[in-house]
């Protein structure tokens, strides 16, 4: 557990360490990950990683080392150690001090007063958790709309493109019987023609057979006068 937190300490998003150290938010999950994988220690929020200034100067020495990042790792992660030894010595302490109390107010004065820092520093950050939620909240808001924005835009697009389908499929449609109803005009103004042509040319085979037939006539009788032949062309 840590214990080398200081009262009042001020706790830190990965957003906000990012723009602190100089590098992107996925680089402090990067860094977060090895750091652990060597046995650093974060304060956490379930999965959620709380950093403190030390975490920020441990990130830095990730981000300005020339050796292989888990070496330094090593070295931030034995750094700590000490660090929480130290501090560990210092809080066994003070049962022994609670246990002196009666005989020594300002002892008592002493552990009041770590206790009301340490309290605060909580507090302090609950805070920003309370602040990042409502932030986090903001922009799954904000994403909502603009999902719902998006597929308004994306339905009454569809609807607009159906119409125009629709519109253009019935112009086709009336275009296609309008053509339809004049070919069938043509055909039987076509077939009228053809009827009365066939008329006038069956009247003249007809006048033709029948000139035909009176020149035969006239032929098989020689012994008769010639004004009888020229009679059939004044017929």
């Amino acid at each position: 557990m840590r214990r080398d937190i200081q009262p009042n300490e001020r706790a830190f998003s990965s957003k906000e360490v990012a723009e602190e150290v100089g590098i992107a938010t996925p680089t402090v999950r990067k860094y977060g990950q090895i750091l652990e994988r060597n046995g650093y220690e974060f304060l956490k929020d379930g999965d959620r990683r709380i950093f403190v200034q030390s975490d920020i100067e441990a990130l830095v020495a990730l981000r300005d080392t020339e050796k292989p990042l888990d070496d330094t790792a090593k070295d931030l992660v034995h750094q700590q150690k000490e660090r929480l030894e130290g501090t560990n010595e210092a809080a066994i302490a003070i049962p022994d001090t609670y246990e002196s109390l009666p005989q020594d107010p300002n002892q008592l004065k002493e552990v009041l007063m770590f206790l009301v820092n340490e309290l605060a520093a909580t507090r302090e950050m609950n805070v920003q958790l309370t602040n990042d939620m409502s932030e986090l909240k903001t922009k799954v808001s904000r994403l909502q709309q603009d999902h719902h924005i998006i597929s308004s835009t994306i339905g009454n697009s569809a609807q607009k493109t159906n119409a125009k389908i629709e519109k253009l499929t019935e112009q086709q449609k009336t275009h296609y019987e309008t053509l339809l109803q004049q070919e069938k005009h043509k055909s039987e103004l076509l077939q009228k023609e053809i009827q009365t042509m066939r008329e006038e040319q069956r009247k003249e085979w007809s006048s033709q057979i029948d000139f035909n037939r009176r020149l035969e006539v006239a032929i098989q009788k020689p012994k008769e006068k010639w004004g009888g032949l020229f009679s059939i062309f004044r017929k």
